[in-house]
């Protein structure tokens, strides 16, 4: 008789074991919202929540997030770790045949803001490469040795860079 509770009281320890089976789509879609800069269903955001009937491997590490393709309209999602997983997010756009106006013109005149937590620091460059609102774009400081930077096109004149 005793057999019964000591069953209830392994069943209890192991719950937590069992809830920690799968990975955290939660934690994905906002690992997407937090790289794009953009909540869900907005044009730049992720068109939709990651399926939530994907059961993948629990990852002990901060999942990566980087584009996939050169088109960037695709996240790559990954736990970074030797046999871990990959996930491919597609981003929500413009509708077929709208395009979107073009904020930032190549070789416009820039303010490139650098942010991270409690600060923003701002300094002119230039655009490389053209873009609507919310498009990533190349721009360079005012400082011809230093490298092209990528950023978000915030508004006319803004690109935002965002630090972690």
């Amino acid at each position: 008789m005793i057999r019964y509770p000591i069953f209830l009281l392994g069943l209890a320890l192991a719950a937590p074991a069992l809830a920690q089976s799968h990975a955290d789509l939660d934690a994905v879609d906002r690992a997407v919202a937090q790289f794009t800069g953009l909540p869900q269903g907005q044009p730049g955001g992720a068109a939709l929540p990651v399926d939530r009937r994907l059961r993948l491997a629990p990852c002990r590490v901060p999942l990566a997030t980087g584009w996939y393709g050169a088109r960037q309209d695709t996240v790559e999602v990954a736990c970074p770790v030797p046999g871990g997983w990959k996930l491919f997010v597609p981003l929500a756009g413009q509708a077929r045949g709208e395009a979107a106006p073009v904020a930032v013109a190549r070789g416009d005149a820039v303010s490139i803001a650098v942010s991270g937590e409690g600060f923003t620091v701002a300094q002119s460059g230039e655009a490389l490469e053209s873009g609507p609102i919310g498009a990533w774009i190349k721009v360079r400081t005012a400082n011809p040795a230093a490298p092209a930077l990528r950023g978000r096109v915030l508004r006319p004149g803004l690109v935002g860079i965002a630090l972690p």
